[in-house]
């Protein structure tokens, strides 16, 4: 009985000393808590929101989960709205609503993604809760992936062909090519105006591991999208897509963190390579374009799901306008007709070798880039036009849509920004950036909707797409 009595005793005290152990830990984590919360402006005070010429300019410095509340509590607003549109707009261009793109995330993206990446999203979502915004983590998610999930996931569940789109024109060149020897690189972005409108993100990260990374971005992403980055250390990424082209792997990566990972931790033309090689799901197949300042080299990679191919130099000009060149990755990934120069990439392609290659040889810089990106001469037609054949492309006004892309007669989709940078201003954390028609042209949604009253269910989210100038932005040091 004595035993008993003692063990008894024992295991009451085991417990009240256990007891008091969990509540002191809960206690301790309900600190902990209640001090991040208390934190907020500390962490706010690292970041900053501007908005100029149609962009918002923002600074965000810290942790994953700190960088990530200041993106979500700064931009609520335009995060809250931009999702919106976009889901709106996939749902009648997909035949999927918003409950499918969360459930894929879900399924195949989310677990995939590096603990960072996830904390980074928990981030933004924490900052849009704050600021009474009710999205989660698969929003998020399902929203950074809407190029892969959209236009290769879905393609593949449909047994469907000829849907990547073809967005973008771009160049990078150097030596030679350019007006000082250094690198020269520039970007359009072409994508439908009711999503484009919202491609007006210039975002300034200052992460506490990998670099100092300047990007265009939609409110919300984690990844440029568009893609043109910069980092601190003189690694310069655009890329154009690779048109109609089929393939996607939903047991691999998903493409938008590889590419956050490949602005964050490159040092090298190879780094870039080799991590978006690394687990490549075919999602947002591209020609990327990349160049190392330190070195004075540039590279296309052209990257499919299962071939891929890499041409560098330290001496030539490189254009991208949703060709593929590789003619494995032709035949075996995509459906493109490359010898048909009334396409939107082979025409765009006639006039940008002209541009880039010859009449601009030894003068390329950030000037003529901009002119570059702005150019409205049909190059099947020989005169200036306003069409899918030209770099500014203007599908919105175009009597033939854009066929290859299944898009019909005047369909609301072109050039909706553009963005430019040397090595010399890269080396500053500096690109050129302009928001709207790089020509200058503003899209005027009553206008357009009352002579094309078929696309007035845009309305909703889509009235005007002004035009503002080009604006030089420099990230904080």
């Amino acid at each position: 009985m004595q035993l008993l009595h003692t063990k008894t005793a024992f295991m009451k005290s085991f417990f009240v000393i256990a007891f008091s152990l969990i509540l002191f830990s809960c206690n301790q984590s309900l600190k902990t808590k209640t001090a991040t919360s208390g934190d907020k402006k500390d962490i706010l005070a690292k970041a900053s929101r501007e908005n100029k010429n149609g962009w918002i300019y923002v600074h965000l410095e810290g942790s994953p989960s700190d960088i990530g509340y200041q993106h979500g509590y700064l931009l609520a607003n335009d995060i809250d709205t931009s999702i919106q549109a976009v889901s709106y707009y996939l749902a009648h261009d997909t035949k999927r609503d918003w409950s499918f793109y969360r459930q894929a995330a879900r399924n195949f993206l989310w677990d995939k993604l590096d603990r960072e990446y996830k904390d980074e999203i928990n981030g933004i979502v924490g900052g849009l809760h704050d600021q009474h915004k009710n999205y989660d983590s698969l929003d998020l998610t399902a929203y950074n992936a809407m190029e892969e999930l959209a236009y290769y996931y879905v393609p593949l569940l449909d047994n469907a062909k000829n849907k990547a789109p073809g967005n973008c024109s771009a160049f990078i060149a150097t030596g030679s090519y350019t007006k000082d020897g250094k690198i020269v690189i520039g970007h359009n972005n072409w994508t439908e105006y009711i999503v484009g409108q919202h491609w007006n993100v210039i975002a300034d990260i200052v992460p506490e591991h990998g670099h100092h990374m300047m990007m265009d971005c939609m409110p919300g992403f984690i990844h440029s999208g568009d893609d043109f980055v910069i980092n601190d250390n003189g690694i310069l990424i655009t890329e154009t897509t690779i048109t109609q082209f089929i393939g996607f792997d939903s047991t691999k990566t998903p493409e938008f963190m590889r590419a956050r990972k490949a602005a964050q931790y490159s040092n090298s033309i190879d780094d870039v390579i080799n991590i978006f090689l690394k687990d490549n799901n075919g999602g947002y197949a591209n020609d990327w374009l990349i160049g190392d300042t330190k070195k004075n080299e540039v590279a296309k990679f052209e990257l499919g799901l299962k071939d891929y191919r890499v041409w560098r130099s330290k001496d030539t000009a490189i254009i991208g306008s949703n060709f593929a060149s590789d003619p494995k990755l032709i035949k075996d990934e995509t459906t493109f007709n490359v010898n048909d120069n009334t396409t939107s990439p082979n025409a765009r392609k006639l006039r940008m070798v002209q541009l880039v290659n010859v009449d601009m040889k030894g003068k390329l810089d950030d000037s003529t880039g901009k002119i570059i990106e702005a150019d409205h001469v049909d190059a099947t037609a020989g005169k200036k036009e306003n069409n899918r054949c030209v770099i500014c492309g203007h599908i919105d006004e175009d009597p033939k849509g854009c066929p290859e892309w299944d898009e019909p007669a005047y369909w609301p989709m072109g050039a909706v920004q553009s963005k430019v940078t040397t090595a010399d201003l890269a080396k500053n954390m500096q690109f050129w950036a302009h928001m709207g028609h790089p020509c200058g042209e503003n899209f005027i949604g009553a206008t357009f909707y009352k002579a094309h009253p078929q696309y007035a269910w845009q309305a909703k989210y889509l009235n005007n797409m002004m035009a503002y100038p080009w604006t030089l932005f420099s990230a904080k040091k």
